[in-house]
């Protein structure tokens, strides 16, 4: 009896196991469809990185698409490769966007069109000028065949794209031959380490929108503070175009300044990812350059030159000189600053420092979180910043690669490479432009 109970016991576990080993092979085999043209290869490059349209085999032969494939996994990067005729189903303008829109993954992706050939990449995955040096690299020259095209291309790429491969790429079943323990052994982790693994990409990605949320609120309280300095300045000067000594030269300052207060409230109003605010406060920083032109123009002076704004605070305007300062505990550094700021520290006293709301009430921005760091980046452009910030929190911060991970590094996008972002993508790095067979210098990637 004791044996039939253990009998019966081991023969539910097994149809147990049997049963999430369907499921999971059902999850992870590539599935037959009727899908056709770039349906069909989105479908293919979700199980694979390497896709050849059966009209195009000629061009990459199955032996050499298994090599460059099992290359790019080996690799563990997303780059996709697929290599298509020359037809109207794929037309040159259109297909690469449209390959990355219904493949939904964040990559690079190569398309051997015909003779012709195209790469596109998301930004978290390669910057558009790097596409475009490695397209420009493999197309110079006389023309060459897929194969030496694509491994000379995919070689490169493969060291300097970022992110992971995908999920979807994982292994699709076990040999032929493999022991029945080993598949339902396969089928169980598989099943159990899937949703493990799941669970966690979606826990850290629900983090990272938390904290992005959090630090667009934080930011917009201090954008809006701008915003509305900046406006209150444009009363303050109270010019007025047809006015009395008012010339072509002031006019045009006035204009540019109320385009950049207009251009900064309609950034801000769009803004998804806390990198984007750069663009907010690049916007308030020409307006005050050009608010400052307009006034010395008003009073008769020399125009003034372009500066850093004071560093202290940037709603004070422009700069007017350096000064050397040090914050609490750390090491003297040159700064921008304004007038009455240089007066208070060549006087001795503490310069007007913009300060924000922490947890632990009001501090310099300097020393309240990484947040602050697109803000502070817009308005301190062009490589000054992090000399301007070092020992400071935000600056100790902004170098860490985790800081380019949770506060947008400039790709402004949210997803990293493999991840599965669907069409939200920018459709600029991968549109326009048509595919060349080589030689000369056509705009490489055409992005």
């Amino acid at each position: 009896m004791r044996t039939r109970l253990i009998s019966i016991r081991m023969g539910s576990l097994m149809s147990g196991l049997l049963l999430a080993l369907s499921v999971t092979a059902l999850a992870v085999a590539p599935q037959a469809s009727a899908a056709t043209g770039v349906a069909a290869v989105a479908e293919a490059l979700k199980e694979g990185p390497v896709y050849v349209d059966p009209r195009a085999e000629a061009q990459l032969p199955p032996a050499e698409a298994e090599a460059l494939a099992q290359k790019i996994k080996d690799a563990g990067k997303p780059v996709f490769v697929a290599v298509l005729p020359a037809t109207a189903e794929f037309p040159e303008d259109k297909v690469l966007g449209a390959v990355r829109t219904e493949t939904g993954i964040t990559g690079l992706y190569a398309i051997r069109l015909g003779d012709g050939f195209k790469a596109g990449a998301d930004r978290a995955v390669m910057p558009a000028n790097a596409v475009r040096n490695l397209t420009d690299a493999v197309k110079t020259g006389a023309p060459v065949d897929a194969t030496t095209q694509l491994n000379t291309f995919v070689d490169q790429a493969l060291s300097q794209a970022r992110g992971s491969a995908p999920a979807s790429w994982g292994s699709t079943g076990a040999d032929e031959g493999a022991p029945v323990g080993g598949l339902i052994a396969l089928g169980a982790v598989a099943v159990i380490g899937g949703g493990g693994a799941y669970a966690l990409v979606r826990r850290n990605r629900k983090q990272k929108e938390e904290i992005r949320r959090e630090a667009i609120e934080r930011l917009g309280v201090v954008v809006d503070e701008d915003i509305t300095a900046f406006g209150e300045e444009l009363e303050r000067l109270d010019f007025h175009p047809g006015e009395p000594g008012a010339d072509d030269a002031m006019r045009k300052d006035y204009e540019q300044g109320l385009d950049s207060y207009d251009k900064a409230k309609q950034i801000m109003g769009s803004v998804q990812y806390p990198d984007e605010v750069k663009g907010v406060t690049q916007a308030l920083e020409d307006g005050r350059y050009a608010l400052a032109r307009l006034d010395a123009r008003r009073q008769g002076k020399p125009v003034p030159e372009r500066r850093s704004p004071c560093f202290f605070d940037p709603r004070h305007g422009p700069s007017s000189e350096d000064a050397t300062w040090a914050p609490a505990g750390g090491t003297s550094r040159t700064v921008p600053v304004c007038t009455a700021d240089a007066v208070r520290l060549r006087d001795g006293l503490d310069p007007a420092v913009r300060t924000v709301e922490t947890e632990h009430g009001p501090r310099p921005y300097y020393d309240a979180g990484p947040a602050y760091g697109p803000w502070a980046g817009g308005y301190f452009g062009g490589g000054i910043l992090p000399g301007l910030l070092a020992g400071t929190m935000l600056g100790s911060m902004m170098s860490s690669p985790a800081y380019a991970a949770d506060y947008g590094g400039g790709t402004g996008s949210g997803f990293e490479g493999g991840d599965v972002s669907g069409a939200d993508f920018n459709p600029s790095d991968f549109g326009g432009g048509g595919f060349d067979g080589g030689g000369g210098f056509d705009g490489g990637g055409g992005f």
